[in-house]
Formats: structure tokens, C-alpha cells, sequence
């Protein structure tokens, strides 16, 4: 019972002070030279990355692009390329997911008297993510492959052509109206129609 409350204070003086990230190559094979990867961090801003990688894209002319991704920053990495995907479309997609390494290197606020300050490295195990978007083709047998999803353009031309129709005029007032109470209402010059289609409701 004592172990847990121990352990906790012989961290209290410690403070993260860096975090780097195990280096390891993309796991998707012939990718062209020169591959734009985007490396999504916990605290990058999907506007900036958005915005740097739609210019690669559509300025530049790159064929395809890589987001990667690890620990809390799967779910921003997915929430890029599903953008990325939605504003160009047609696009190609290989899924691939993998453990990745971090080390953070924690150091002791409170060292001993006239010892040099004590240095923790921490080594972390943590679920990565890298997609690959591409223009081009790709080998639909391998592992984590998505076809092209159907543009939404085409589905929204049609539905604004469909909104650009004109509607038919509504029908005439008498057009609404059951026939046995127009007859009913043509026959009787006192306007007498109300009581005879209720008459004729009891046949």
C-alpha cells in the first residue's frame, strides 16, 4: 500500500523537459523521391496543415502526400486527410498502422547537494498512424486500401438542377376538392354542398 504513494513522490521533482520521436521510414513501398509527409503533432493547427498541404497538391502538382501521426495525434491526422479528401477528391488511400518509440527525457528540479542534476529517459510505446493520399492508382490488394470515394460535386450539380425547375402550378381549388362535393356544389345554386356531401358520406 506504501509502494504507489513512493513512487509518485520520487517523481514530483522530475519535469519533462524534451520529447523526440523514434525515426523509422515510411512504411509504404515506391513512393516517389521528394514525398510531401505531413507530421501531425498533438498541437499543430489543422488550418496550417491544411493549408501548406492543399498548396503542395494543387500548386505544386504533387501526386500524392503522406500524414503521419502517433499518440494523440492519430485522431488530428484523420481529421486532415478525411478534409484533404472531401476539397480534392478522387484521391487513393493506403492505411497503415504501427507502433511507434517516443523517449522523453525527464530531469530532477531537486537534485542532491553538489551532485551533478540526474536525468530520467522514458521510452514509449504508442499507436501510429501514417496515410497515404495519391491521385494516381494504387495496387488495390495491398493491406488498408480505399478507392475514391464518389464526389459530393456531381451529386450537388444535380440537386441545384433539380432546385432550377419550375414547380407546376397548383392545381385549381375545385381540382381539390372531392367530386361528389363539386357536383354536389354545381347542382345546388344555395350552396347547399356541405350538407349534401355529408348525406353522401353514409352510403
Amino acid at each position: 500500500m506504501t509502494s504507489k504513494p513512493i513512487a509518485q513522490s520520487g517523481m514530483e521533482n522530475f519535469r519533462k523537459v524534451r520529447t523526440s520521436e523514434e525515426e523509422s521510414p515510411l512504411p509504404f513501398p515506391n513512393l516517389p523521391p521528394g514525398v510531401v509527409e505531413m507530421k501531425v503533432k498533438e498541437g499543430s493547427k489543422i488550418r496550417n496543415l491544411m493549408s501548406f498541404a492543399m498548396a503542395q497538391m494543387e500548386l505544386k502538382g504533387s501526386r500524392q502526400i503522406v500524414f503521419s501521426g502517433c499518440g494523440r495525434a492519430v485522431t488530428k491526422t484523420i481529421t486532415c486527410v478525411e478534409i484533404m479528401k472531401r476539397k480534392l477528391g478522387g484521391l487513393h488511400q493506403v492505411t497503415k498502422v504501427r507502433y511507434k518509440t517516443l523517449l522523453e527525457v525527464w530531469e530532477n528540479q531537486d537534485p542532491l547537494p553538489g551532485g551533478a542534476a540526474q536525468n530520467l529517459t522514458v521510452h514509449k510505446n504508442v499507436p501510429s498512424i501514417c496515410i497515404l493520399l495519391s491521385r494516381d492508382p494504387l495496387d488495390p490488394n495491398q493491406t488498408g486500401y480505399q478507392p475514391p470515394e464518389p464526389r459530393e460535386v456531381g451529386e450537388d450539380a444535380s440537386s441545384s438542377s433539380a432546385k432550377g425547375l419550375k414547380r407546376p402550378p397548383p392545381p385549381a381549388r375545385e381540382e381539390l376538392l372531392p367530386k361528389k362535393l363539386q357536383v354536389a356544389g354545381a347542382s345546388s345554386p344555395q350552396g347547399s354542398g356541405t350538407r349534401d356531401s355529408q348525406t353522401d358520406g353514409h352510403y
